[in-house]
């Protein structure tokens, strides 16, 4: 008889290690026995069926993402996630850290330099960037608020040189007047005002669209309610959203960054040069999910 492991199973079965292992160990698994610390599980075994008769839904990307986030794996969907996320979206802002710069300083919470230097803001928000990740899947399942939108700009600019700004208000709205990309945005007083009537329109669909999403993004991006970080913060809503609605993320690389801009400007006149960036970003991350093995809905 063929014996798989833990790993293998829980793959096989589509539920977490975990799972498998408190089958096996409350005897739920025929033939399943253990040697040392590992469990040898028959390859012809059957899942056990949940005890409390529930209704067993399925395993979604947003779960998997907890629970690897909870049991702090190495290796998987949640790591890869938080180290090509937060790389790609500070790179785009201008920070010089290296890709393993930033794999480097997520899994040691460390940062080896060597005769180079290193801007000091760079390494706090990618640090910070981590934990805004930890934010949004903790958060994923709830409405968008102002409340949180300013928590996630104040997670991500915490501790920073711009913190210690006077005109600069960290997780709250913009004190100056700012542009992006020479584009006039909303004035200061005009913010609010601005920020909860996008978020009123967008939360009284109940379903959202990848469509949906995006045309809250360049909005939100138009506002361009804090005085910097808006792109991070807009690109991290846009994640927690998909996740939301079990709609596949995808994360704006920097040789997509130009067709991201352009998007972004022309949405208003051409919905499609953004649509065709963001899905291009899609098919990566859905290269992600095929690598792992983690289904997610064909659209």
């Amino acid at each position: 008889m063929r014996y798989l492991s833990v790993a293998e199973i829980a793959k096989k079965w589509n539920i977490s290690e975990r799972s498998v292992r408190n089958y096996c160990a409350h005897g739920r698994v025929q033939g399943a026995f253990i040697t040392g610390k590992t469990w040898n599980i028959p390859e012809s075994a059957e899942k056990p069926e949940r005890s409390n008769k529930k209704k067993e839904y399925p395993l979604t990307l947003l779960n998997i993402l907890k629970e690897q986030k909870a049991c702090k794996y190495f290796g998987g969907i949640y790591h890869k996630t938080q180290i090509d996320l937060t790389y790609n979206s500070n790179h785009i802002e201008g920070s010089c850290l290296t890709h393993d710069q930033t794999r480097y300083i997520f899994e040691t919470n460390t940062i080896g330099v060597e005769n180079e230097a290193i801007n000091v803001d760079d390494v706090i928000e990618t640090v910070n960037h981590f934990r805004c990740i930890d934010m949004i899947i903790d958060h994923a399942k709830a409405d968008l608020t102002e409340r949180f939108i300013k928590e996630l700009h104040l997670t991500l600019k915490s501790g920073t040189g711009d913190s210690g700004k006077d005109w600069f208000a960290v997780g709250a709205y913009k004190k100056l007047p700012n542009e992006v990309g020479g584009r006039a945005t909303a004035l200061p007083e005009e913010v609010a005002d601005k920020m909860k009537a996008l978020l009123r329109a967008y939360n009284t669909k109940e379903e959202k669209r990848l469509e949906d999403i995006l045309d809250f993004h360049v909005k939100f991006e138009q506002i361009h309610p804090f005085q910097d970080g808006n792109g991070r913060v807009g690109r991290l809503i846009m994640f927690k959203e998909c996740l939301k609605y079990n709609i596949v993320p995808f994360i704006i690389d920097d040789n997509l960054k130009l067709f991201y801009y352009r998007g972004l400007k022309e949405w208003d006149n051409e919905k499609g040069y953004l649509t065709d960036t963001c899905l291009t970003a899609q098919d990566r991350y859905k290269a992600y999910l095929d690598y792992f093995r983690i289904a997610y809905q064909v659209s």
